[in-house]
């Protein structure tokens, strides 16, 4: 079974100095009651990437290592600066299948092979407060790293590490650093071993053998630039994502299912930029994407909200097991859900719409207009969304209430979505209008969202009645709800104008176009 330990920790190097400085006693720290000598220790360690260092790339790190009280594989992963989540397993021959899955959307179809061993002999010094609790661990460590490809090439250095203990306050390594500091240590260039290795056994190290980048004019950024960082900045969204959604870290699948939405968007409302007939394809992989990660978060989503409508209703008025019913119901739609989206994530169908996103993104498909400004292009795409949400919502407020009203409003809160999303992407080229336009859209969406929630809820309902009905339950409560439903939703539809005339006043368009 594999356990996931959150890391905190700093690293240090010495100065100019040729010999690195003993580590000083720290013993002195404000908090620090004794200093506890370990014994030394050998770590062996040999660090898994692919061929082209795609873990690296990502600031992840896999190891087997042995030595130690933690000897077993080990896989890092990037929370925050200094912050890190690592993930072991037993030690085996083989990389375990579990962190070989977890990393699958980075890996895709290449072989995690040896890359780099790292030998370290090590000196831990706990720091103890008063009670015998570990504050941090202060470490010492002499390295070697002999690179295993590329011909091999050999670095050895010395670093300190202060790594803080489980409970302890952040702060503390405020506290202690500048003990550091005056003893002649400095902050770590590199934020891991790994890191470093790869940097000083480099076959080629920067400046001897590699063309040096031509720097950028002083020209601003293309409409070009602007879209394809923010694709590129929600492609990545989706890996990281698929990580997370693996560790079943919390509200994991619904941002992952944003970034593929915000993607898919940013295709059709960047049409002028990226050219369609390349990005269509592309975008209905995504929209299948999205679905298959929204079964589970609108079942999740739906249940909650029926169970909190029977919290609502008076004990007297509860008649029959609704709560059972409603139980049983949200366990058999939940039922697997977890296995069938790791199946997803781990297909032939997703993996391939990950290279295609990353062969978009090497050789883009731009167009004449990605050459403008962003200002012009940008302001103009989000504005054409608009205009589209514009005529649906005012079909959808002028169609007789019922089935069609319902639809109509569904396709309006789909489109207000993609101009949230535009207005959302041109934040970092139109600025302040351009956030103060996506939070008025916002508005719009999550009113239409309500109403398409009390029409998913009602048609719940209906069929749960049904069943109850077939069992011979009572179904006055459904009834209730259902009715309750169908009052919130005409409660929403008579606020939608003044939401909408609000949110879509005319000074608002006019800032977006500067």
């Amino acid at each position: 079974m594999a356990e996931t330990v959150r890391e905190i920790e700093r690293k240090y190097e010495a100065g100019d100095s040729a010999d690195a400085p003993p580590l000083p006693d720290l013993s002195g720290v404000a908090g620090v009651a004794s200093v506890a000598d370990q014994e030394p220790a050998e770590l062996d360690a040999v660090y898994y990437d692919t061929a082209d260092h795609r873990l690296a790339a990502a600031g992840i790190t896999l190891r087997r290592r042995t030595g130690g009280t933690d000897a077993g594989w080990h896989l890092k992963l990037p929370v925050a600066p200094g912050t890190r989540d690592e993930i072991r397993a037993p030690l085996s021959p083989d990389v375990p299948r579990t962190l070989a899955a977890l990393v699958r959307s980075r890996t895709r179809h290449a072989r995690l092979t040896p890359l780099v061993r790292i030998v370290s002999r090590r000196e831990v010094h706990l720091l103890l407060d008063e009670h015998g609790g570990v504050l941090a661990e202060a470490s010492t460590d002499e390295v070697t790293a002999d690179r295993l490809t590329d011909g091999g090439r050999t670095a050895h250095w010395t670093e300190f590490e202060l790594e803080l203990g489980k409970d302890t306050d952040p702060g503390f390594l405020d506290t202690v650093e500048p003990h550091l500091r005056a003893a002649g240590l400095r902050p770590s260039q590199a934020p891991s071993k790994l890191s470093r290795a790869l940097t000083e056994t480099d076959p080629e190290p920067a400046g001897r053998g590699k063309r040096k980048r031509r720097r950028a004019g002083p020209g601003k950024p293309t409409a070009g630039e602007h879209v394809l960082a923010y694709v590129r900045a929600q492609a990545e969204a989706v890996v990281t994502g698929d990580l997370d959604v693996r560790r079943d870290v919390d509200d994991s699948v619904h941002q992952m299912r944003v970034a593929t939405r915000r993607l898919r968007s940013a295709f059709r409302t960047f049409g002028k930029v990226l050219d369609r007939e390349v990005t269509d394809p592309i975008g209905a992989e995504l929209k299948w994407l999205a679905g298959e990660l929204g079964v589970d978060r609108d079942r999740e989503v739906l249940s909650a909200r029926l169970r909190a409508r029977v919290d609502e209703v008076p004990d007297t008025l509860v008649l029959g097991p609704v709560r059972a019913r409603l139980r049983r119901w949200a366990a058999a739609r939940h039922a697997g859900a977890r296995k069938r989206l790791v199946s997803v994530l781990d297909s032939e169908r997703y993996l391939t719409l990950l290279d295609t996103l990353d062969a978009l993104l090497a050789d883009p498909p731009l167009l004449p207009a990605a050459a403008d400004t962003p200002r012009r292009t940008i302001a103009k795409a989000v504005l054409r969304d608009y205009r589209r949400l514009a005529r649906r919502l005012e079909s959808a407020l002028a169609t007789e209430a019922g089935p069609a009203r319902d639809t109509a409003l569904h396709e309006a809160r789909k489109a207000a979505k993609r101009v949230r999303y535009a207005a959302e992407a041109a934040k970092p080229a139109l600025g302040k209008p351009a956030k103060r336009f996506a939070r008025r859209m916002k508005s719009v969406q999550s009113l239409l969202g309500e109403h398409q929630d009390s029409v998913m809820a009602r048609e719940a309902l209906r069929a749960l009645a049904i069943q109850a009905h077939a069992a011979g339950e009572s179904t006055y409560t459904l009834g209730l709800l259902h009715g309750r439903e169908e009052a919130l939703a005409a409660a929403y539809e008579r606020e939608l104008p003044d939401v909408w005339e609000k949110a879509s006043a005319k000074r608002h368009r006019t800032a977006l176009r500067g």
